[in-house]
C-alpha cells in the first residue's frame, strides 16, 4: 500500500484537532470493544451511536462541531517539502482538482499516483519550472480577451480570458472535441468551441428555444428542461431545426441501456423467499437478494460461490448494517369450502284418522265375526 497526500493531511488533522481519537489508550479500548462486538457480547449499533452522539462524554459529532472553527484547512493541507535556492518555501497540497506543489504564487499539478516519499524538493521544483502546455491562440475580436488552449485534469480545453485575482469570476471554457488535439487547435476553432451553446432555433409550437451543446456525458440538445442526446460532437454545429424537432418528438431514452443480466443465479433464499443472484458491480462481483448487497471476499470465485456461501455473505453484511432479512410470508390458507346444506327431507304424509264407525256398521261387524261356540 502506498500512502497519498490526502492520507498525510488526514493524519495531521487528527493529531492536531482530534488527538484523543488517535491516542493509544483510546484505540486499545476501541479494539477491545470491537472484539466484544465480534464475539456477540455487545451490539454494534448502540456502540456506534454512543461513539457518534456521546453518552456521558463528548461524541464525534460534538467534537467536530466544536473544532470546526479552529481548523485551518490550508495549513492542515500543506506538507512542507523544503526551500528552493532562494529560500522560498515549497509545499505540497491536495486541492479540488487533485494534488499540486506551490512556491509563492506559482503552482503546478503533480501526478495523483506519485508516492509522497518520491516527492522531493528537487522534483517539486522540476514540476514548477516545467514549461506550461498553456498556449495563447490570439485575441477574441468581440471581447478583446485572450484565448488560450490548456491541458486540464479532465482533458484539453480552451479558455476565454484570465482568472481574476479573487477567483470569484471564472472565465468561460469549452472542452476540445475527442477528434481535436492541443497541437492542432487554432483561434477559429477555439472561437467556435467557445460559441456554445449554439441556438438551433425555436419550437414553432411553444416558442421554446432549442440549444446544442457539449456536456459531461457528451453532445446533446436542450429545450427548457428537456434534453436529447446527439451521436457526434460535430452535430453541435450541424444539427438542423428539423432534425432537432424529430429527436424531441421521439420518447426520451432512459438510463444507459438495459440492465445487465446476473452472472449467476443461485436460487431462492430459504429465509426471505427472494432470489439470490451474483451481479457484476462497479467494485467487482457481489451477491444480492434485491435488498442487501455483499461483495465477494478474497478467495471467492463466481463459480465457487453456492447458496450456502451466498447466504453467509449476506448474513455478515446484514449484521454490519444492523438489518435482518424479511421472512418469507406464510402462504395464505384457502378458506374451507362451505358445505352445501343437506336437502330437507320431505315430511311423511300425515295419516288420515280412521273414520268413526256408525252404530249400524258396528252391529253388522259383530254379526259377521265367528262365534266361539
Amino acid at each position: 500500500l502506498v500512502p497519498t497526500l490526502t492520507a498525510f493531511s488526514t493524519v495531521a488533522l487528527l493529531e492536531q484537532h482530534f488527538d484523543n481519537l488517535v491516542d493509544y489508550a483510546f484505540t486499545a479500548r476501541m479494539e477491545d470493544d470491537l472484539d466484544r462486538i465480534a464475539r456477540g457480547e455487545e451490539e454494534a449499533i448502540p456502540w456506534l451511536q454512543r461513539f457518534y452522539f456521546g453518552n456521558g462524554h463528548k461524541g464525534l459529532k460534538e467534537l467536530a462541531n466544536a473544532n470546526l472553527e479552529e481548523i485551518d484547512a490550508r495549513a492542515i493541507n500543506s506538507i512542507p517539502l523544503g526551500v528552493d535556492s532562494e529560500g522560498v518555501p515549497v509545499v505540497a497540497r491536495t486541492g479540488r482538482y487533485g494534488p499540486y506543489v506551490q512556491r509563492g504564487e506559482q503552482s503546478a499539478s503533480i501526478p495523483e499516483d506519485i508516492a509522497p516519499d518520491e516527492l522531493t524538493i528537487d522534483l517539486a521544483i522540476e514540476f514548477l519550472e516545467k514549461p506550461s502546455d498553456d498556449r495563447q491562440l490570439g485575441t477574441d475580436p468581440e471581447t478583446d480577451l485572450p484565448i488560450y488552449v490548456k491541458n486540464g485534469r479532465y482533458g484539453p480545453y480552451v479558455q476565454l480570458g484570465d482568472l481574476d485575482d479573487d477567483k470569484k469570476v471564472k472565465p468561460k471554457t469549452a472542452s476540445l472535441f475527442k477528434t481535436m488535439t492541443v497541437e492542432e487547435i487554432d483561434l477559429a476553432t477555439a472561437q467556435r468551441l467557445l460559441s456554445q451553446p449554439r441556438l438551433v432555433g425555436s419550437d414553432p409550437e411553444d416558442s421554446t428555444e432549442i440549444f446544442a451543446l457539449n456536456g459531461r456525458y457528451g453532445p446533446y440538445l436542450k429545450k427548457g428542461t428537456d434534453t436529447r442526446s446527439l451521436t457526434e460532437e460535430e452535430q453541435i454545429f450541424t444539427v438542423t431545426m428539423d432534425e432537432a424537432l424529430a429527436l424531441f418528438a421521439q420518447p426520451k431514452k432512459r438510463g444507459r441501456g438495459a440492465a445487465k443480466p446476473p452472472l449467476k443465479e443461485l436460487g431462492e433464499d430459504p429465509n426471505s423467499g427472494k432470489p439470490i443472484v451474483i451481479k457484476d458491480g462497479r467494485f467487482g462481483p457481489y451477491v444480492t437478494d434485491g435488498e442487501t448487497n455483499a461483495s465477494l471476499r478474497a478467495g471467492d470465485t463466481i463459480d465457487g460461490v453456492d447458496m450456502d456461501r451466498a447466504t453467509e455473505l449476506l448474513a455478515e453484511r446484514r449484521a454490519k448494517l444492523g438489518a435482518s432479512p424479511k421472512k418469507k410470508p406464510a402462504a395464505k390458507k384457502k378458506p374451507a369450502a362451505k358445505k352445501k346444506p343437506a336437502p330437507k327431507k320431505k315430511a311423511a304424509p300425515k295419516k288420515k284418522p280412521a273414520a268413526k264407525k256408525t252404530s249400524a256398521e258396528a252391529a253388522a261387524a259383530d254379526e259377521s265375526s265367528p262365534s266361539d261356540g
